[in-house]
């Protein structure tokens, strides 16, 4: 499969993400790019279960997996404070829900996970798969208020209907992209063809998907990204 073969010289770069934080940019990370987008298209994407990706999803073969892993613990690990990958997910995704169906969790930045003992380190990455950047990159975003009202907003966004927390928050429906009163953009990377961002899952962020007309389950039209999750010990554990 030739989409498995990864640059060994990638062009690398460190992009600041507050003060105590970098988002490590990749470019040119597959050989060839086009034939992970040729292979996804005559795949069958499903609904996400267990998880609120808005769109649709699908299992990155094994072998892809363990090139993720090496790719990662040679070039962005380190750079994000870890030492040791425990555990990988990968799979490809497709951004297909229209804002307005969207659920009040989905309106928010979110976090993907957040370990309280300090001794793991919860990163994630992006490969971007689509030539278009209308489709749009990822942004980065801090909290507003103190962190207990943090923590209510989340938890009301996740069991309150629409309807309910948009009155209650003063939101609608929609992907997060500028800053509003609860949550404040602190930088946006912009998404380019065969670019890869890894960063800590901890920080909350969102994707900024584009113009709704522009969603679509053909992965030769629409955002198609490969997503990785990594659960890794940090270098002070």
């Amino acid at each position: 499969m030739d989409f498995l073969r990864f640059n060994p010289k990638p062009r690398l770069a460190a992009w600041p993400l507050g003060p105590d934080a970098v988002c490590v940019v990749a470019d040119d990370v597959l050989a060839d790019p086009q034939a992970l987008v040729d292979w996804a298209g005559a795949q069958h994407f499903v609904p996400p279960a267990g998880y609120p990706y808005p769109g649709l999803v699908l299992q990155a073969p094994a072998e892809l997996t363990q090139r993720v892993a090496d790719f990662f613990a040679l070039h962005a690990r380190g750079s994000l404070g870890a030492r040791r990958t425990l555990d990988l997910t990968v799979r490809l995704s497709l951004v297909t829900v229209p804002p307005a169906k969207l659920e009040p969790r989905q309106w928010l930045c979110h976090r993907d996970r957040i370990d309280d003992t300090g001794r793991l380190l919860f990163a994630a990455s992006v490969l971007y798969l689509f030539r278009d950047p209308a489709l749009g990159g990822t942004s980065f975003y801090q909290p507003r208020p103190a962190a207990s009202e943090t923590e209510q907003l989340v938890a009301d966004s996740m069991r309150l209907d629409g309807q309910a927390f948009g009155a209650r928050y003063g939101l609608q429906a929609g992907y997060m992209g500028d800053s509003n009163a609860y949550f404040e953009r602190i930088a946006t990377v912009p998404a380019a063809w065969n670019r890869m961002i890894f960063y800590d899952g901890s920080l909350f962020h969102s994707a900024e998907p584009g113009p709704p007309e522009r969603l679509n389950a053909d992965p030769a039209l629409g955002r198609l990204t490969l997503n990785s999750f990594f659960t890794c010990r940090r270098k002070t554990a």
